[in-house]
């Protein structure tokens, strides 16, 4: 017999194809890798990429030029502003209106685990009208559903097939090696290791075998420590780290981070430099690269639209800073707290969103200075839905899927209160001491595709705002 759960899923899949074969949206993933489906089918027919191989030549070898990007996935969303069709005169009546979300969201919405300060809105995808406001212009503190907002200037900025380089150069004469952080705190050490070997290749290819070491985080600007200080839930953010400076402990989530995470990684570097016979006199010292300095060895992480992906299915906080700065970067910009704010801002402004009112103090939402409205949220959603827009469609795909991945795998089970609404609701969450929020979207049993955003400030606890908000999101199911 089927578990629950399977049959929840199959029918939501089936509620999702009759949507599009009703030419409104089907959503596709988030895979467990956080690539999209012809990203998955690209990486299997070519074999390893990352690190592992950097060219065409074998192993480790190192890549001239950006690889090719990725292909994304078509566009799921096209028939989004396709008008419903309407019944030929004197065949039959249109399709009903939607029916008023008022009596059965504001109870729920009033709902004493959602503390005293709550906003909410609703949103119809296909048409683009507001169904549903409670407050929906007023600014919260957002947590971390302010990455909504994050992702969506990342890839409004840099497009999804952006990868973030991390370079080994060298001086003329080889002597002076520096390893250029891009502001990937993917790097992992697999791709640290293939960085080495490259470098190391190309340095004895020019008869050198020992070298002083340096390494370049010149790509950020400003302080490195997050606003909320020494924090297991983000290291320091800096443009040259490994595993998001993480020191054991699980890949994702809190977890005791490094004081120093680029040194550690120069540090890394040298020693595995030493493994394939290049030495290093001195400990790595940090230090800007030559400016004619030659290229000896990159390695790229993941086309942006993965790392997007990533990011919102796991509330990834040092990813989310790494995107806020690598908007500021590419819109020229200072890379810091302050500059990445600026260009999250500008690109937010060039969406058409509204902004009344809101601040991004940092791009994971750990700042409590960080202000949102459930409009902002929405409307983003409803951008990343738009067919005009596919670049933004990341957005859409990254968030959590209820009672099965990320951030909501362990909500909307069964026997919870929105446990109706495991597979068909996908949502970002946004958890601070006093703070919970929920902004998503959910396909209707008539098949409407809605986005939706719920924040709820001075909560009593988790425990209690979750469920609320749970709730408020499976009510839309009906």
């Amino acid at each position: 017999m089927l578990e629950p759960k399977v049959v929840q899923l199959t029918a939501g899949s089936a509620v999702l194809g009759l949507v599009l074969a009703a030419g409104v949206v089907t959503l596709a993933g988030p895979w467990d890798s956080g690539q999209r489906t012809a990203e998955r089918a690209r990486a299997a027919a070519q074999g390893p990429t990352g690190g592992a191989h950097h060219g065409a030549t074998g192993p480790g070898r190192a890549a001239p030029r950006p690889p090719a990007p990725a292909p994304s996935a078509p566009g799921v969303l096209t028939a989004l502003a396709a008008p419903r069709p309407q019944a030929a005169p004197g065949t039959g009546p249109a399709a009903p209106p939607p029916a008023p979300l008022a009596p059965t969201l504001g109870p729920l919405l009033a709902d004493p685990g959602l503390g005293p300060l709550r906003t909410a809105s609703v949103v119809d995808l296909t048409t683009g009208k507001p169904l549903y406001g409670s407050g929906a212009g007023v600014p919260m503190t957002p947590a971390s559903t302010i990455k909504i907002a994050t992702t969506a200037a990342a890839l409004a900025a840099l497009g999804p097939d952006h990868r973030i380089p991390t370079t080994a150069v060298a001086t003329p004469d080889a002597r002076r090696v520096t390893l250029v952080g891009g502001g990937d705190p993917t790097l992992d050490p697999a791709r640290l290791r293939a960085l080495a070997a490259d470098t190391a290749r190309a340095l004895r290819t020019r008869r050198v075998t020992t070298v002083t070491l340096t390494y370049d985080t010149s790509r950020y600007a400003g302080p490195e420590r997050h606003p909320i200080g020494v924090n297991d839930n983000i290291a320091p953010v800096t443009a040259l780290m490994t595993d998001e400076g993480r020191l054991g402990g699980p890949a994702g989530g809190p977890a005791p981070r490094s004081a120093d995470p680029a040194g550690d990684t120069a540090r890394a570097f040298a020693a595995l430099l030493a493994e394939h016979g290049v030495t290093a006199g001195k400990p790595p010292a940090r230090a800007r690269a030559p400016q004619r300095a030659t290229t000896l060895a990159k390695t790229w992480s993941e086309p942006l639209s993965a790392l997007v992906e990533r990011t919102l299915t796991h509330s990834d906080n040092d990813l989310a800073e790494a995107l806020a700065r690598q908007t500021a970067i590419a819109t020229g910009h200072p890379a810091s707290f302050a500059g990445a704010e600026r260009a999250v801002r500008d690109q937010l402004r060039e969406l058409g969103v509204p902004l009344a009112g809101t601040r991004f103090a940092d791009g994971s939402g750990l700042d409590r200075a960080d202000r949102a409205t459930a409009a902002l949220l929405t409307a983003l959603l409803a951008r990343a839905a738009d067919p005009a827009r596919p670049e933004l469609r990341p957005v859409l795909t990254g968030l959590p899927v209820g009672g099965f991945s990320g951030t909501l795998e362990d909500r909307f089970g069964d026997g919870s209160p929105g446990a109706a609404g495991a597979g068909l609701v996908r949502a970002k969450t946004g958890t601070l001491s006093g703070v919970n929020a929920l902004a998503g979207t959910v396909v209707t049993r008539d098949g409407r595709l809605l986005a939706f955003a719920f924040l709820a400030g001075r909560t009593p606890s988790p425990y209690a705002a979750q469920p609320a908000l749970d709730r408020l999101a499976t009510a839309l199911l009906r």
